[in-house]
């Protein structure tokens, strides 16, 4: 049986504990295609699975890796709208961190021609992230002031991106010079290093709250601990807080009575498990990011690449926060 190569996670643990290991192939059923993995994008959600600390433990052995993008390389009989060479991507959940994948032909998604593979394989969980808090949890407004905590991560940068594309003013929060710098370069229209005073108690909804002129319309939240109480008390009037995630390892706990001033909303926004209970909407939300791909509205970003054998120093990166835009892991044997 023909080899390829995979990285596999055997006990739950650190991310250095995994190795890339030699594996069979797995067979292409009448119904399915297998998928020549171009690029595997590197997600927080990826360390947690190895971790053990995600809500869903897998059994092990397993692989990890939940984005892909590729070029499919050979078709079951009884599928009809797919032929080898199709450049396509896809949201795997487990198994994305490897040479190749068989999957359904409708888990894919055409790959536009004006993304990479690297981009491919890193936008559609940060984008589809943005779009579902953006347009489905709330609604962004043109005018709007929009403050990012974790700006510079891969959530972060989806969220300028789709926020620029409405016409929406952006404050993006991140942690050294080289973050903020590229939150610059991608359109944000202030920046605010969360290092700095960071003990000073009241400093960031201060400094918010000079920039927008009294205070922002929307926080978006991908940090948690003592942030987000700050990001909930720099809101105006109306004002709504999107609980994206907790980056800082810290769940925070908000007090209500800042809640209900000034009508203040807090949102959670879990996309992920939105779309495994709501597929075909997901799959129009992806369409939806897509077709302003496609027509120069919004623009991914390219990962930095690592080897497929470097995957335990990428999500190290990704849990010390280390990460600068988006990450993906690529094989050598492209």
């Amino acid at each position: 049986m023909p080899i390829v190569r995979a990285v596999v996670c055997r006990a739950f643990g650190e991310p250095e504990e995994l190795r890339v290991e030699e594996v069979d192939t797995t067979p292409c059923g009448p119904d399915q295609v297998r998928v020549r993995v171009w690029a595997s994008g590197v997600n927080y959600v990826d360390a947690l699975f190895v971790q053990g600390r995600y809500q869903i433990r897998p059994a092990v052995p397993f692989v990890p890796g939940s984005e892909i993008a590729g070029e499919i390389t050979e078709v079951g009989p009884d599928v009809v709208d797919r032929r080898v060479g199709d450049r396509v991507m896809a949201s795997v959940g487990l198994g994305g961190f490897a040479d190749e994948i068989v999957l359904r032909p409708e888990q894919l998604t055409t790959v536009p021609d004006t993304l990479s593979f690297g981009q491919a394989a890193t936008m559609g969980q940060s984008y589809c992230t943005a779009w579902f808090a953006l347009t489905r949890r709330t609604q962004l407004r043109p005018e709007d002031w929009v403050v990012i905590f974790g700006a510079a991560g891969g959530v972060g940068l989806a969220m300028l991106d789709v926020a620029r594309s409405f016409g929406a003013h952006t404050v993006a929060v991140a942690s050294t010079p080289e973050k903020l710098q590229l939150c610059i370069e991608r359109s944000a229209n202030a920046v605010i290093d969360s290092s700095a005073d960071s003990d000073a108690v009241g400093a960031m909804r201060t400094r918010i709250r000079e920039i927008t002129d009294g205070g922002s319309d929307i926080v978006i939240d991908t940090v948690g601990g003592p942030l987000a109480e700050e990001g909930l008390r720099s809101l105006r009037d109306d004002g709504r807080l999107l609980v994206i995630g907790f980056a800082s390892g810290t769940i925070p706990s908000l007090p209500a009575n800042q809640v209900l001033l000034r009508n203040r909303t807090v949102v959670g926004v879990d996309w992920g498990a939105w779309a495994l209970g709501h597929p075909h909407d997901n799959a129009a939300l992806l369409a939806e990011v897509l077709d302003l791909v496609g027509d120069g509205s919004l623009s991914p970003v390219e990962p930095t690449i690592h080897p497929l054998e470097d995957v335990g120093t990428a999500l190290r990166d990704l849990l010390d926060r280390r990460v600068i835009g988006k990450v993906a892991l690529e094989s050598r044997s492209r």
